[in-house]
């Protein structure tokens, strides 16, 4: 008789978030479920892997911590390291786009990591939670799905975590990936993968086990910049403690003309890094050449950040800054992205 084919061991860690919530004393709803609970909840998923359920923190995603993240990037490499076959991480959707692409940077390896939440609460009409889970099971599990980094899987589309971004605060097709697109579907029960993201060329970037309190990861700001900005705020951020910063600019990366003079006096002091405040496309580097243009900017010694967005800029350069790298090797994480 041919030998029954081993189902895939995925480890699922909960984080909190609306898909853990249920209806509160005080009022609202709040975080009550653990990983155990949401996974009992869909028997599905029984054939789809043998899962193992751990709830690491009980919170809404917006009092998640990098900190907390790297704890969960160090549990899942670990994991990996015993020869589990892929991770589900389960948050709240504040924050996704974030943990996601943290994961993406700290947790090198083939194997899927996939990030799902919900966007509304179990007893909710039209809860989704518990097909949001099965879809990430699906991606985890699937073959397809290695070698791309981690991974966003809500409302049946599979997203690249350096690209994923929520869109909408109410829908549950809230999460949208502005360059590109979704890569695939989770169609029929399996994951149908129309397109592809590269590795990164990173180095590794992951904090030393045991970084459990935001004072371990060096603090960046992040500064956004509207009309009529005259820069103000930039000459406190060195006495405030901060190790770098990242200023998320107006179109290709361009500040008013005002401010040029001080984004450079601060790049002179910490890491500068320019975004696009336009979520879409990246950052320009040869283009404009007026004061407060990105070819300004980047003579004045900002990075570019290519096509990231400045959350997950300031996340990079956290990480870059804990790993104690020199201005140069800073620059080149950024180059990464272009």
């Amino acid at each position: 008789m041919p030998e029954t084919s081993r189902r895939p061991h995925l480890l699922a860690l909960s984080l909190g978030g609306t898909i853990t919530m249920t209806a509160s004393a005080a009022g609202g709803i709040a975080p009550t479920l653990g990983a155990a609970d949401l996974v009992a909840a869909v028997p599905a998923l029984a054939e789809i892997a043998e899962i193992e359920a751990r709830s690491p923190f009980r919170v809404g995603s917006s009092s998640l911590t990098l900190a907390n993240i790297a704890e969960v990037a160090a549990e899942i490499r670990a994991a990996f390291a015993d020869g589990v076959d892929g991770a589900l991480v389960i948050q709240g959707t504040d924050t996704i786009e974030e943990t996601a692409f943290a994961l993406d940077l700290m947790v090198r390896d083939d194997r899927p990591v996939v990030v799902i939440g919900a966007m509304r609460g179990p007893q909710q009409p039209g809860a989704d939670g518990p097909a949001n889970l099965l879809a990430g099971a699906i991606v985890a599990a699937s073959p397809e799905a290695r070698g791309l980094g981690t991974l966003v899987v809500l409302n049946d589309e599979i997203h690249a975590a350096r690209y994923v971004r929520k869109g909408h605060s109410a829908l549950t097709s809230a999460f949208v990936s502005d360059n590109g697109g979704p890569l695939g579907l989770v169609v029929e029960g399996r994951a149908r993968l129309f397109s592809r993201v590269g590795p990164l060329d990173l180095p590794d970037l992951l904090p030393a086990r045991g970084a459990t309190a935001d004072i371990d990861l060096p603090p960046v700001a992040l500064v956004k910049i509207g009309m009529g900005d005259d820069g103000r705020l930039l000459p406190a951020l060195p006495g405030l403690g901060y190790r770098g910063a990242v200023i998320e600019g107006a179109g290709a990366g361009h500040v008013p003309g005002v401010m040029a003079e001080a984004v450079g006096a601060l790049a002179g002091e910490m890491p500068v890094v320019l975004a696009s405040r336009t979520l879409g496309g990246p950052v320009f580097e040869c283009t404009y050449g007026y004061p407060g243009s990105e070819i300004d900017l980047i003579a004045r010694g900002v990075l570019p950040a290519g096509l990231l967005s400045a959350l997950k800029a300031r996340l990079t350069l956290v990480l870059a800054l804990k790993a104690g790298f020199p201005r140069e090797a800073v620059a080149g994480v950024f180059a990464a992205f272009r």
